[in-house]
């Protein structure tokens, strides 16, 4: 019986790590998009959401590289990629998102 109740305090503290894990996790990207919002940009139009949500997207899932390996990755993603000012400034329903 001791058994059972150890390995259900086992189990729900995982999923409690697992949870405030996720939490933070939302929590980093919210305040770095608010940052970006607050310290970059200071408006985002409506139409172009998408787009910066994606920036932050990305920014975020390369933060626990150092300096030059977010560079090298983002250097990576700008190869055989081509945005006109004509691309930039389309509504982003007509454009063709990679």
């Amino acid at each position: 019986m001791q058994d059972t109740k150890l390995s259900y305090r086992v189990w729900a503290m995982a999923i409690y790590i697992l949870n405030t894990d996720i939490k933070s996790g939302m929590e980093s990207f919210w305040s770095l998009l608010k940052r970006g919002y607050y310290g970059t940009y200071h408006r985002m139009s409506p139409e172009h959401l998408q787009r910066y949500i994606d920036e932050f997207v990305g920014r975020h899932n390369i933060r626990g590289l150092d300096t030059i390996e977010q560079m090298e990755e983002t250097a990576k993603g700008l190869v055989r990629k081509l945005l006109t000012y004509k691309m930039l400034t389309r509504k982003v329903g007509k454009t063709a998102r990679a």
